[in-house]
């Protein structure tokens, strides 16, 4: 055991039970497991990075102009782009040839060493059309940019709304609109918008760059409310699309364009050249000190982990691995044990730690009985140990970092009498009313109020962050599955049917194929509940990443919960 070497910490495997052991049969097990799974991901991410194929690839340099990763290539400081919403509209829109990434590229990125957030419409993908997870991805992108006061950056090259499913994308506050909302408010807010056209730029959404800070325009593109068909049949008025909105037509008369430039290269050294003149803003309030590299090997984490719940792992190895120096300043380590808290740094950056502990504990209630916790379950002692500790982080500004594993709130007449409603209520009031940044990373199960005690997406985490193990849902797939087609015998035996046990067999495997097709974290992470499926290796980094962009808002509520019931 690693000696201590200062007397207000300590290391992380002081406080291990056990210690895992890389030559193990076990952890060699996990390894191929999560590795194999690991690649699987990065294959599918490659697939979808490729936008809308070679063709339209070469259609958009026929045009001379980059594609959208290109662009964003040449524009961001070498290795710096950290992109988000990779996975958004996956397998959707299939009736449509589909709509890879959504058709748009978001992330984050440094430019001149500053972060911003880039917004990217993919012009190879149906010619960088609004589906409607497209406007909803760019609506994530701001409201990351608006928490975070990031400044923004939009490459534009889009031919507006897809018409044949605009009734999903214009009229809602999530839709189309919205973006335009944002711009406004970004702008009062003092974040910094920068806007470039670099291709077609028509309808409502011509709007956009017009309510940024600058508006940049290459030679041979477009920014018009209605184009020269649309025009001609409206006022039966014939005009070219280069005199009716062109570069050379914005800059020199409508006087909409800041800067004209003669193509993506120019254009994009321009926006550099703008950002490097930029002043800076006030400090951040969280605490940083220069970061440490964990004592623990990072690639340990495949084995450490375990994704079969008959087998219990214990989370502390996976923090071990995560944290600055694998130190670690428990909070209450002998209550409560089903959730552990407490105090680190990831990335040199101070933190609180809310983790699900997947081994089982034993645990001495108010009259002494003694009783078995089961890990990955919440207990009432977990969530008032964790309600206190979250309202003791945002009472000493430090950002929080939420470990899921969690298969839900205990149930039962035990848990029941124990006030288990009253101290997840507790939980849940501390989570809401947090005002210091929170940072969800789904591990393993995330289900039912468990997830949202745990920081879910309802309860606006900065960053939403998944490992390719992550299940998403109200309950586990087995226990769903049971659940669904008890309820569908029941009714087929009210008709006169009976089931055999083996129709009931390959109902019950179809419903959990279905059900576990839905839990998958590609699933959530289509439909924007997830910013990033992350290797579990590289958990510090987008942690690291993330409490990076949030340093950029140095403004904080002041921390008030409402009652609490006791």
């Amino acid at each position: 055991m690693r000696e201590r070497t200062e007397s207000t910490a300590i290391t992380i495997d002081n406080v291990l039970p056990t210690k895992v052991d890389p030559s193990s049969l076990r952890f060699e097990s996990n390894m191929r497991a999560l590795a194999d799974l690991v690649a699987q991901v990065r294959n599918e991410e490659e697939a979808i990075r490729e936008g809308g194929g070679s063709k339209a690839i070469d259609n958009q340099h026929a045009k001379s102009r980059l594609t959208a990763r290109e662009r964003i290539q040449l524009l961001a400081d070498p290795g710096s782009f950290f992109e988000l919403g990779l996975y958004a509209a996956h397998k959707m829109y299939e009736e449509w040839g589909g709509a890879p990434a959504a058709g748009v590229i978001t992330g984050l990125a440094r430019i001149q060493t500053r972060m911003v957030m880039l917004i990217v419409n993919d012009a190879t993908v149906k010619a960088g059309a609004f589906f409607p997870m497209t406007a909803k991805k760019v609506i994530r992108a701001q409201n990351i940019a608006i928490e975070n006061r990031i400044p923004t950056i939009y490459l534009v090259d889009s031919a507006g709304v897809f018409l044949p499913l605009q009734e999903d994308v214009f009229p809602d506050t999530d839709d189309f609109g919205r973006v335009f909302r944002n711009n406004a408010v970004m702008s009062a807010l003092g974040i910094p918008q920068i806007a470039a056209i670099m291709g077609m730029c028509v309808a409502g959404g011509g709007y956009l760059p017009v309510m940024c800070d600058h508006v940049l325009m290459t030679d041979g593109s477009g920014l018009f409310l209605a184009g020269p068909a649309l025009v001609q049949a409206a006022i039966g008025q014939k005009v070219s699309a280069e005199e009716l909105g062109g570069a050379a037509m914005h800059s020199a008369i409508s006087g909409t364009v800041d800067f004209r430039e003669p193509n993506d290269e120019a254009c994009i050294n321009r926006i550099r050249s703008l950002i490097e003149k930029w002043g800076y803003r006030r400090q951040s309030l969280w605490d940083r000190k220069k970061p440490v590299d964990p004592a623990m090997p990072a690639e340990e984490i495949y084995g450490a982990y375990d994704a079969s719940p008959a087998r219990p792992y214990d989370m502390k190895e996976i923090l071990a691995r995560i944290v600055d120096e694998s130190r670690f300043d428990e909070y209450k380590p002998e209550y409560g044990k089903t959730l552990i808290c407490g105090y680190a740094r990831i990335g040199g950056f101070a933190v609180g730690i809310v983790a699900n502990q997947k081994l089982h504990a034993h645990q001495t209630d108010h009259e002494g009985h003694k009783r078995v916790e089961f890990g990955g379950v919440i207990y009432t002692e977990s969530a008032e140990k964790a309600a206190r500790f979250i309202m003791d982080c945002n009472q000493n500004l430090i950002p929080l970092v939420f470990f899921h594993d969690v298969n839900g709130f205990m149930v039962g007449r035990d848990a029941e009498w124990s006030g288990i409603i009253k101290a997840g209520a507790k939980m849940v009031n501390a989570v809401s009313n947090s005002v210091v940044p929170k940072i969800a990373v789904i591990v393993g199960g995330s289900f039912g109020a468990g997830h949202y005690a745990m920081c879910g997406k309802a309860f606006d985490p900065r960053f939403v962050f998944a490992w390719p193990t992550a299940k998403y849902a109200v309950m586990s797939g087995d226990a769903a599955a049971g659940t669904l087609v008890e309820i569908k015998v029941k009714q087929l035996e009210r008709s006169g049917k009976k089931l055999s046990d083996e129709e009931r067999k390959e109902l019950f495997d179809s419903t959990k194929k279905t059900y576990e097709e839905q839990t998958d974290p590609r699933y959530g992470a289509a439909r924007l509940w997830i910013d990033k499926i992350i290797d579990p290796m590289e958990t510090r980094q987008a942690i690291t990443q993330a409490l990076e962009a949030a340093s950029l808002n140095p403004d904080v509520a002041e921390f008030k919960v409402g009652v609490l019931q006791t």
